[in-house]
């Protein structure tokens, strides 16, 4: 573990589609000494309510990063637990200052990711707790989680992918939305269950059912988005999970699916996340679905929101959050709720300015509930990846009364590093 920082200052000239010049620092995050060839992918970050000095952050596969100057210099250590740690890091604060680490488990003594596990530490140090999970069912695949954390029970909600046997093209294997909670702060969960209807397959692709995202209503509701064969669905329960719609309401197609295709990425997905507005504003309650697509063309991969002020019962149509002219790409999109005032952030990917490969990344905010849209270019200099490495299938933002943290990684010459922006009130 050894501090890091390295500064580099955005410098580009005033150029069309409605992007902002201002300059922000960016700021490299250390990589995590590993064998793994991809460090530093599917970056999550999260900014402790209590304190957001501290920012935390995790990479895969085993990479856990901790600013204590509000992302001015960086620690790095790689995660461990007996349980094993294999990377889909996603990070998350409560509102009493617990730092939540959830991530995928390569466990020696049973089967490959049969388990989502819960590490959890009381300082920021990296301390973690040796884990706990819902209980695994038997040798099925547990993939893609998200959570929400309720602020005034701390009761974390998850949902996640079971894959009957992942990668597997037997019809009879299906993948399936599940769900399970914990009552006292990741110590123990409850009993995992289904909460999708309709299954999917288990390629990893289109047809399979994946990116369930929770998200919490202003009244104690769960709500929970994901994608498949059937499109854009919700689930809601009333009564803190344990009963559900009897059968999720499509939203929307997703069209062309959710697996998309982008020059020079190895994979890049269009899954949605799903949050909502509990600032206490004139918003609140409002939950906000962002997703990509390719509903337009192949080669013009769009940012979309879509949100409901009725608790899903109703949804405003898709609108686009990028502001460029059709024709380019924007996409692995990730998006926080300041829940200080409502404010939303988007951070994604961006060619827009080129011809070729190369890559930009844009944060954009909306003060109105996603009427109108600011997008600013934030890193330093653009990119090219290079398709025959694995890059990941998601970024991070975290915002908090103001401050915001996108995180991403860069790949130049095949190498990739992770890098933020410091982006704080004026």
């Amino acid at each position: 573990m050894r501090p890091y920082l390295l500064i580099g200052y955005v410098s580009f000239f005033a150029f069309a589609f409605k992007l902002s010049a201002q300059v922000y620092k960016n700021i490299q995050i250390p990589p995590v000494s590993s064998k793994y060839p991809f460090n530093e992918c599917e970056p999550s970050i999260a900014i402790n309510p209590l304190n957001p000095d501290e920012i935390a952050a995790g990479t895969v596969l085993t990479g856990y990063h901790f600013s204590t100057d509000g992302g001015q210099t960086w620690q790095t250590k790689s995660l461990k637990s007996p349980y094993g740690v294999y990377g889909d890091p996603v990070l998350q604060y409560d509102a009493l200052g617990r730092l939540y680490y959830f991530h995928l488990s390569d466990y020696k003594k049973s089967s490959h990711l049969d388990r989502i596990v819960c590490q959890y530490a009381d300082q920021i140090d990296g301390k973690f707790s040796k884990g706990s999970f819902p209980a695994p069912n038997g040798t099925k695949v547990q993939d893609k989680h998200w959570m929400t954390i309720d602020p005034k029970t701390q009761v974390i909600y998850m949902t996640w992918t079971q894959f009957d046997a992942y990668d597997s093209a037997d019809p009879k294997d299906t993948s399936v939305i599940v769900f399970s909670k914990s009552t006292d702060r990741g110590v123990s969960w409850s009993k995992p269950i289904r909460i999708s209807k309709f299954g999917g397959d288990c390629l990893d692709g289109d047809n399979t059912v994946e990116g369930a995202v929770p998200a919490l209503g202003a009244n104690g509701e769960i709500f929970v988005c994901w994608t498949g064969p059937r499109g854009l669905m919700f689930q809601c329960s009333k009564d803190g999970g344990l009963t559900w719609l009897p059968e999720e309401k499509k939203l929307s197609d997703h069209v062309g699916g959710w697996d998309i295709q982008i020059p020079g990425i190895y994979r890049a997905n269009g899954l949605p996340f799903l949050m909502a507005d509990m600032s206490g504003g004139p918003r609140n309650g409002t939950i906000y679905l962002n997703w990509c697509d390719q509903r337009n063309v192949p080669n013009d991969t769009d940012v979309w929101l879509m949100s409901s002020s009725d608790g899903g019962a109703t949804w405003s149509e898709a609108k686009r959050v990028n502001q460029d002219v059709p024709g380019k790409h924007q996409f692995l999109t990730s998006m926080a709720i300041d829940q200080k005032n409502g404010d939303l952030h988007f951070v994604y990917y961006d060619r827009r300015r080129f011809n070729t490969n190369s890559t930009d990344v844009i944060w954009t905010k909306s003060s109105d509930g996603g009427q109108s849209f600011s997008e600013q270019l934030i890193s330093n200099r653009p990119f090219v990846p290079d398709a025959r490495v694995f890059f990941g299938d998601y970024l991070g933002i975290a915002a908090f009364d103001g401050r915001v943290r996108p995180i991403w990684p860069r790949m130049d010459n095949g190498q990739i590093t992770l890098w933020t922006a410091l982006i704080d009130p004026k």
